[in-house]
């Protein structure tokens, strides 16, 4: 089964015509498919006009109603708890994703892919606003994560359910979501995809974003390599204010015996003092990381890995090696 996985808020408008082009683009498709609707506490008439599709097509269509607004990030990790699907297409409901494209990406994982992953080519947004901006994070996502993708903020994306097993999302990680899979193993490629200007209402996002992505993808970055040796981080960090003390005292010492400037005519002594206790403080903080992770994977009965196939034995593999989608 296809889910296709949709989150809405303040889309009154555009509900009508979003359900007529899915039933349209998957009435036709050679697997079974569902649609699963996120309101993500919308304050107009959204649901009342998504209940009234769930309705009309019960068998196609089930709608997730949230209490209040959590996010974007938020309701597509609820839509994705209340699928059924083995593959999962998340998109917008503004209209602006084709829902005709759904069953290209859903055919390119069938040729072994874990993820596909849109890429709005000819995007119709805004230039200076929309556009520029988001290709700027667009390359800095992939220099700081080494994972080269066109467009991250594609919301049409087609994932494995397995590729998403064990992960959730916070904040603004939804887009980071091929950076997480890449980096656990999974295979991964980009399709060109459709991109309609926006008939209603206005964006939802702004330029402030751009700064919160980037926050969110240092964390991505942390809790995906250095989830389970956090003290590298923090010792390294550590390292570095023990190698700046040094070096104040180093000067400090220079000064007085060479330059015959006294102690307390620089800053050079408090610079060698705070260094240390930073340093102290940030492999203290490691070592208390290190007792949090374990608590965590031996508490919950997690692993530090993850198994993609057992073969033989008490494992079995299909006859001709592919893989179950």
């Amino acid at each position: 089964m296809i889910s296709v996985v949709i989150p809405m808020y303040n889309e009154a408008e555009s509900v009508a015509a979003l359900c007529e082009q899915l039933n349209d683009a998957l009435a036709t498709a050679p697997w079974s498919w569902e649609v699963v609707f996120v309101n993500d506490g919308s304050s107009d008439a959204t649901v009342e006009k998504l209940t009234d599709q769930v309705r009309h097509f019960p068998d196609r269509f089930r709608l997730v109603d949230l209490q209040r607004n959590f996010g974007q990030t938020a309701a597509l990790m609820a839509g994705i708890d209340h699928a059924r699907g083995d593959i999962i297409v998340p998109m917008d409901g503004d209209l602006q994703n084709d829902p005709k494209d759904i069953a290209r990406l859903v055919a390119k994982i069938g040729e072994g892919f874990d993820v596909v992953s849109g890429w709005r080519r000819n995007r119709q947004d805004a230039s200076l606003r929309r556009v520029l901006p988001s290709r700027i994070a667009n390359k800095l996502i992939s220099v700081i994560s080494g994972v080269h993708l066109h467009d991250y903020g594609c919301s049409l994306k087609a994932y494995r359910r397995d590729v998403l097993v064990g992960f959730r999302l916070y904040g603004e990680m939804h887009r980071f979501v091929p950076i997480f899979a890449r980096w656990q193993g999974a295979k991964i490629t980009e399709m060109v995809v459709d991109h309609h200007p926006r008939q209603f209402g206005t964006s939802k996002y702004g330029l402030e974003r751009i700064f919160k992505v980037l926050l969110d993808l240092l964390l991505v970055k942390f809790l995906t390599q250095y989830e389970t040796k956090p003290i590298y981080v923090f010792g390294g960090v550590g390292a570095m204010f023990f190698a700046l003390s040094g070096m104040a005292t180093i000067y400090a010492f220079w000064l007085k015996f060479f330059e015959n400037i006294s102690f307390i005519q620089t800053p050079l002594p408090l610079m060698a003092m705070f260094g240390a206790m930073t340093g102290i403080m940030c492999i203290l903080l490691g070592l208390i990381a290190e007792v949090l992770v374990r608590i965590y994977f031996e508490s919950q009965g997690k692993t530090q890995y993850t198994v993609r196939n057992v073969i033989g034995q008490d494992g079995s593999a299909p006859a001709d090696g592919t893989r179950a989608a």
